[in-house]
């Protein structure tokens, strides 16, 4: 774990002069709202207007990009993965304004809200069906924070990519007995 922190406390440091500073996103921000499952990278969500000089961050870092867009990039560093997710439109820009600092495992960082995760797991598995694991997180997260989630904002989510019946579905999957 300590290779980790290392590698969030390196990227963090360099990240220091953007816009906004990135926040926490993927498996590794589900720990702080009480799911926890392995991951093998690091998310952030970032600045799209930060995305060249955070390019030119990670390279000098000696992480070698292996795919970058608008919208994404991924880079690897020997076995560390990173991802970043520019937050361009308004609703990922508000939700990076709006993330928190919390006290993780790994340290103190910003980290998207249970709300917005949920979003961008569900932008996830709409873009790409086959990713099941995004769709299982959604179940968790909700499972695991029904008391605290503000659903009208996470309904206007399912609502955005026209899937209230899965909603519906997954809500309908909390008052059955687990097992």
């Amino acid at each position: 774990m300590s290779r980790l922190v290392d590698q969030i406390k390196q990227v963090l440091a360099a990240f220091a002069d953007s816009k906004q500073p990135p926040a926490l996103i993927g498996g590794l921000a589900l720990a702080v709202h009480n799911v926890v499952r392995a991951t093998r990278d690091v998310d952030f969500l970032a600045d799209a207007d930060d995305a060249d000089r955070l390019h030119r961050v990670l390279l000098d870092l000696g992480y070698r990009c292996i795919h970058r867009s608008e919208d994404a990039a991924n880079y690897v560093r020997d076995d560390e993965g990173l991802d970043l997710l520019y937050a361009h439109r308004p609703i990922a820009r508000r939700l990076l304004a709006e993330a928190e600092e919390r006290d993780t495992g790994l340290g103190r960082l910003r980290v998207i809200s249970a709300e917005g995760l949920i979003a961008f797991k569900l932008q996830g598995f709409v873009n790409d069906p086959s990713r099941l694991r995004d769709l299982d997180d959604i179940r968790a997260l909700l499972q695991a924070n029904r008391a605290t989630l503000d659903m009208t904002e996470v309904a206007d989510y399912f609502r955005l990519f026209d899937r209230e019946q899965l909603l519906d579905e997954l809500i309908a999957e909390l008052g059955r007995p687990q097992g």
